[in-house]
């Protein structure tokens, strides 16, 4: 069911009174798959915002449909597509896409030679991510960047990831190089 009346564009500082509602739906989804996330603070999404590294969908009217932001690692030679979220009564029309398409655009735009990736435990966004030419990967292919790693520890699954040394965990690696 395709929604082309939705916006969907790069964020700014007048779309930062959402972002309360999208740190709660990424971690009320994250529940609801039984799936680890790294937690976002809605200060955190209200800065990706700010700094024009996030991308956000909204009906006309201005209810929130959706987001995803983007983060540089390792000196800009990587750049992660992180958080994406749908708001559960816009999910399977498609907004999931076009946020992904629009959120790698940006990444081409603000780090033209960084190499893009993304882990994620759902299916869906490894269809998504295989559309727009990622391929999986091992942990050892994406950023050695400790602050990178750091952001993990709020997940459920962090004890996992350095069980392995960070060599793999629940999450599938995606990259775009």
């Amino acid at each position: 069911m395709e929604q082309p009346d939705i916006i969907v564009r790069t964020a700014t500082y007048a779309d930062v009174d959402y972002a309360s509602i999208i740190t709660t739906e990424m971690e009320a989804s994250a529940v609801a798959r039984g799936t680890g996330i790294a937690k976002r603070s809605p200060d955190y999404v209200a800065l990706k915002m700010e700094e024009g590294k996030a991308v956000i969908a909204l009906t006309p009217a201005g209810e929130w449909v959706g987001f995803c932001y983007i983060e540089a690692w390792g000196d800009e030679k990587y750049v992660a597509n992180s958080g994406l979220i749908v708001s559960p009564a816009f999910r399977k029309t498609g907004v999931a896409k076009r946020i992904k398409e629009t959120v790698f655009k940006l990444s081409r735009k603000k780090y033209p030679e960084a190499k893009i990736f993304g882990l994620t435990t759902g299916l869906a966004v490894m269809k998504i991510n295989s559309d727009l030419g990622y391929e999986p990967v091992t942990y050892s292919e994406l950023t050695d960047d400790e602050q990178f790693w750091a952001g993990c520890k709020s997940c459920v699954n962090f004890d996992i990831l350095m069980s392995k040394d960070r060599k793999n965990c629940m999450c599938t690696a995606m990259l775009y190089d």
